[in-house]
């Protein structure tokens, strides 16, 4: 039987050697006892939502923020404690909305199958349930997001709710290009506080990246253009984009980074839109939005959004 573990450390190679030995061991002993403990903890560029520290590297520090370099090439600001929130648009209805039309509408082929007193109808009445259900729950989600402004109109409302309840937040708004990023600027805030999460659920923030704030104990937010957006097909050499790697991989991963930034520099991360809530900036916050800005440009508007 084969275990595998990470460790790592802030001091030494040494240091993180030892916790890797000490977590090996402690989930050996747990798989011995009959546990449900994994063999081996996969090796991906961003797990930091299961435990496992990000496996990024660090390209500049400003104070206690940290910006790194994710998976797949872009840059990413990471703060422990001034609140980042990327809300995607989301085009389509959820799971749960197209499980509830397919179940109202099998209750009525049910239903007219005994009504009419013939199994064939209810039959082909469920199975047209089932095809059509997945389309009729986009269409009511559109009409609800009609109805509400649009997708950004049903998180700004989202937002004034929240905000209603919580009058000394302070939110800034951005544009982009899957939906929205709010920043938080009243207060240094800890990811464990309930008041994130109960931000986070009243926003509609993804529930892996709630969940990695919590678990790396920090907020992250994109500095730079995803590849793929600004005509980049190829991959961060080597594959995958964990750090560290190799010194003989050093040269095409630089490379592959030089063609990139040279690239993302025409491009914007997000856009500033509005400033909602009681308006108050803490000088923490004022730093980390002043950075944040720059390394996104988020101030030149007529820069396309990547």
């Amino acid at each position: 039987m084969t275990v595998r573990r990470f460790g790592w450390s802030e001091t030494s190679e040494v240091e993180a050697q030892a916790m890797a030995e000490a977590r090996a061991a402690e989930a050996l002993k747990a798989i011995v006892a009959g546990g449900k403990a994994r063999r081996r903890e996969p090796k991906v560029p961003y797990n930091g939502a299961d435990g496992v520290p990000i496996r990024e590297e660090v390209v500049a520090r400003h104070g206690d923020s940290v910006i790194t370099r994710n998976g797949y090439g872009a840059r990413c600001l990471n703060s422990p404690d001034v609140v980042f929130a990327d809300v995607d648009f989301r085009k389509s209805g959820g799971l749960g909305l197209k499980l509830g039309v397919f179940g109202g509408l099998l209750v009525l082929a049910v239903l007219a199958g005994f009504l009419f007193a013939s199994r064939p109808t209810g039959i082909a009445l469920a199975v047209a349930a089932a095809v059509v259900s997945a389309p009729l729950g986009d269409m009511i989600h559109r009409a609800r997001l009609a109805a509400t402004g649009g997708s950004e109109g049903w998180v700004r409302k989202r937002l004034a709710e929240f905000l209603g309840k919580h009058p000394d937040w302070a939110v800034r708004l951005y544009r982009t290009p899957a939906g929205l990023r709010l920043l938080a600027t009243h207060a240094p805030m800890d990811p464990h506080d309930p008041v994130v999460r109960a931000f986070f659920e009243a926003v509609g923030v993804d529930p892996l990246y709630a969940r990695m704030c919590l678990n790396q104990r920090c907020f992250r937010a994109r500095l730079t253009a995803k590849p793929w957006r600004i005509g980049i097909g190829s991959h961060l050499k080597p594959r995958p984009g964990v750090w560290p790697v190799r010194p003989e991989h050093r040269g095409q991963r630089d490379a592959w980074i030089t063609a990139y930034e040279d690239k993302a520099r025409g491009h914007a991360a997000c856009a500033f839109l509005d400033v909602l809530g009681s308006g108050g900036t803490h000088p923490k916050a004022a730093e980390v939005v002043e950075l944040h800005d720059a390394e996104c440009r988020a101030r030149e508007p007529r820069l396309p959004l990547a």
